[in-house]
């Protein structure tokens, strides 16, 4: 986390804490038909409050959001995340560990709804979600993110290292190997991924840390566009404390994602071009 993001993320934690949700939980005349679905870790477990908390005060909320844990953390909830607990949010519990939970467990329980992934250390500004499906309306068979990356290709095919996999700066701007990036926010529509999405022993196996290159994988595979937002907004605000643990290092500094992707590529005889 960046120094000068820490007062803004000290004042919106303090908003967001001022708030109360007693009666929040009430269906709305502007809840959008999509499922919010996210997971969490031991160590984030106290902050992720604050995440839920913003995608409870949205301007336009989903109809529901689920939060995907491991069965070990059944009993060793906080307060603060307990507390918000109601028809609207709910903790479900399952046996994977990996960070893929965010959205695998949520297609098998709503395989006809539209899905929207988010992270667990961040705080959502509260037009988020309403701008994510402002776009998924004109454009409903798409994968809509806030922000992605281009992956990027050598002259033989052969996938370049991530740190040159340039953040998109266009805005309704789609291509084939657009990857979207899950901090963001993506939206998923209803049948969007190939079949292989749910498969545990591929994904555990090819990408153990990488969620979004098999997200990605199982959209081009279902020959889905990927398309990033008209109107991306304010970058969500990071929690303070919350990158003690994260795929950061082995992913990106390591080049872990190189690797993931190569071994998709060879999977899956991706050939991508330059």
């Amino acid at each position: 986390m960046k120094l000068k993001e820490l007062p803004r993320s000290y004042f919106i934690a303090w908003k967001l804490m001022r708030i109360e949700f007693a009666n929040r939980a009430q269906v709305s005349s502007q809840d959008l038909p999509l499922i919010v679905s996210l997971t969490s870790i031991p160590e984030r477990l106290h902050i992720i409050h604050l995440t839920i908390r913003s995608l409870l005060v949205q301007s336009h909320r989903p109809e529901k959001i689920v939060l995907w844990l491991n069965h070990q953390l059944r009993n060793n909830l906080p307060e603060a995340l307990a507390s918000l607990q109601s028809s609207l949010f709910e903790i479900r519990y399952v046996d994977l560990t990996c960070s893929h939970r965010k959205l695998i467990h949520s297609l098998e329980a709503y395989p006809e709804r539209t899905i929207v992934t988010c992270d667990d250390d961040l705080m959502y500004n509260s037009t988020w979600l309403k701008r994510l499906y402002d776009d998924h309306l004109h454009f409903p068979k798409d994968i809509i993110a806030h922000e992605c990356r281009h992956i990027k290709f050598d002259n033989l095919g052969e996938p370049l290292p991530y740190d040159q996999w340039k953040t998109e700066s266009r805005t309704n701007y789609t291509d084939k190997w657009l990857m979207p990036i899950g901090y963001g926010g993506v939206l998923y529509p209803s049948g969007c991924l190939y079949s292989d999405v749910l498969r545990s022993d591929l994904f555990l196996q090819l990408t153990p840390k990488a969620d979004d290159l098999w997200f990605k994988a199982m959209s081009y595979l279902a020959s889905t566009a990927t398309r990033r937002s008209s109107n991306p907004g304010e970058k969500p605000v990071p929690i303070i404390g919350s990158q003690k643990v994260s795929l950061k290092k082995s992913n990106v500094r390591e080049d872990g994602n190189l690797n993931q992707w190569r071994a998709l590529c060879e999977h899956y005889h991706f050939i991508g071009s330059p």
